[in-house]
């Protein structure tokens, strides 16, 4: 009897094909990312001040600059007092009946009553522009910002659901198509639709294919290659996402237009669409959907690119008859070690969310440079993807995802306490938590694909991974609330979750060199995947 891990030891664990097939899918990585995060700069907003008609004539009449007329709006003093400028109130002045001139622009305005802004706003840096500054999204309606990650993030969780279903049900290949339509669709409509509420209808309609056909992609490429380029493959996949990120503030810098960088961080799913012609399906499901004749076809077609030839023991090839071709959530949740993997990988993606979107939100803008501190931050994430890489191998799984998760959860706790003098002592820490939790990002992706078998592996990645756009939606929520009541306590959250969960990592299975379970039995009773036996279906 053969199984496919032997049948794939014949066609190439990691031939011209697979290079082939990995190479086209890590590039869905690339626009993945732009998608994912590009509200940094199409909702960047900028100072801003409230608008009054009057102030604009005369502005545009004395030929006075922009700081001219906005030393007659509101003036605030801080408890440090430090004059500033208020975003949503103006002064209620009848200008034409002031003693206002080109050559005096300021006037003693102590006691005159203030009111909210009645004429919209206007803009300090008006190179860049964002959904922001085009539908006034600042003061009372500044929480339609947050709404537009937010109704992405709550796509993505229908999202994982629907493609995790059509995935096992119907075929990785069809899942990433209908992915890939539903991206560039959406992502051209949206850089084109002229009402907020249908840009954020679209939006969440484009969270809907976005991460989920990227998760499947990942799961056609683990099933692909063989157990010893899985590690390899898997975290150059998930690190062209960083990638992506590095690239974002260049195409942000060149396309200052929101709508613009928006149809050009689409425009790439449109070659996208030629993958269902390229990409070959999975083998593997289709064994374990019963398809052989076409399991044949596509691993006689993988061997031939390879220049291999298989051998005639391939009509021996066996498969367990025990499991339903169709995948069901039930089944995550069934048997005992699947419950036990499935809520312990709940648990850690949506800790690593939690805990990474934290961390990014507590840096902020702190006035700089949006473009070199968007791309530092990127870069960041490279150093721990490279340590995961050459780690898992040696250590094995549970040690390199445990570690990252103790690392932040250890540094968080430091930096909250380490006094504000010791300014350089919480940067580090503040980079080793980055660090770790980048590590544990890159694991808890990596680690979901190899403990849940075949039928329903797309199914169970994307529903643990629903709690990643849980966790995306809380982040802001915890760190913003939490350090209203004291700056460091959110620290001190995020470090007990990160510390919690990689305790919980320790009670998964090792996963270093075992197979890809086909079964369930393979994961209920693992010893018994030694040898041959899978079960009695032949391919014929």
């Amino acid at each position: 009897m053969t199984t496919f891990d032997d049948l794939l030891d014949e066609v190439g664990t990691f031939g011209r094909c697979q290079k082939r097939v990995f190479a086209l899918l890590c590039l869905l990585s690339l626009p993945f990312a732009w998608m994912d995060v590009s509200i940094v700069f199409q909702g960047f907003t900028p100072d801003h001040w409230c608008r009054d008609s009057a102030l604009v004539e005369m502005r545009q009449a004395c030929g006075w600059s922009l700081a001219d007329s906005r030393r007659l709006t509101v003036l605030l003093v801080n408890s440090s007092g430090e004059v500033l400028h208020s975003s949503c109130e103006q002064l209620e002045v009848d200008w034409n009946a002031t003693k206002l001139t080109c050559d005096t622009p300021e006037l003693n305005l102590t006691g005159v009553p203030v009111t909210t802004c009645k004429d919209g706003w206007e803009y300090q840096d008006g190179r860049r522009k964002s959904f922001v500054t085009e539908f006034d999204l600042v003061c009372s309606d500044a929480w339609l910002v947050d709404a537009y990650q937010s109704i992405l993030n709550a796509g993505n969780l229908a999202g994982s659901f629907a493609f995790g279903y059509i995935s096992d049900r119907f075929g990785r290949t069809i899942s990433i198509l209908l992915s890939n339509i539903l991206n560039l669709i959406t992502g051209l409509v949206l850089a084109i639709t002229p009402n907020y509420a249908a840009i954020l209808v679209i939006r969440f309609i484009s969270g809907i294919g976005l991460n989920g056909g990227w998760m499947t992609a990942y799961v056609l490429l683990t099933e692909m290659v063989g157990v010893e380029y899985r590690r390899t493959a898997g975290i150059l996949f998930q690190t062209v996402y960083t990638v992506g990120i590095v690239i974002l503030p260049l195409l942000a810098y060149l396309i200052t237009d929101w709508r613009w960088l928006q149809a050009v961080i689409a425009a790439p799913y449109l070659l996208f669409l030629s993958y269902y012609w390229f990409v070959p399906e999975s083998p593997r499901w289709l064994i374990s959907q019963k398809k052989y004749p076409k399991a044949l076809e596509v691993t006689e077609a993988m061997a031939k690119e390879n220049e291999k030839k298989l051998s005639t023991n391939i009509e021996t090839l066996t498969v367990d008859e025990g499991d339903s071709p169709s995948a069901s959530v039930l089944d995550l949740i069934r048997t005992p070690n699947i419950r036990k993997h499935t809520l312990i990988l709940m648990f850690n993606w949506f800790a690593v969310t939690v805990v990474y979107q934290g961390l990014v939100m507590r840096i902020g803008i702190l006035g700089g440079n949006v473009y070199l501190d968007f791309l530092i931050s990127g870069v960041m994430e490279l150093p721990g993807a490279f340590v995961v890489l050459f780690t898992i191998e040696r250590f094995g799984r549970r040690i390199p995802f445990a570690s990252g998760n103790i690392i932040t959860g250890v540094s968080c706790l430091i930096t909250a306490f380490v006094p504000e003098q010791m300014f350089w002592l919480k940067t580090v820490m503040a980079c080793a938590g980055r660090f770790g939790v980048t590590m544990s990002f890159l694991m808890v992706m990596f680690v979901n694909a190899e403990l849940y078998p075949t039928f329903v592996r797309s199914l169970g990645v994307s529903v643990c991974s629903t709690m990643c756009d849980v966790g995306g939606i809380v982040a802001p929520f915890l760190l913003y609330r939490l350090a209203a009541i004291w700056l460091e306590l959110p620290l001190i959250i995020f470090g007990v979750i990160a510390l919690i969960a990689g305790g919980l990592v320790l009670l998964l299975p090792e996963t270093r060199g075992v197979p890809l379970p086909d079964t369930i039995d393979d994961v209920e009773f693992p010893k018994r995947k030694k040898g041959a036996h899978r079960g009695k279906s032949t391919i014929v």
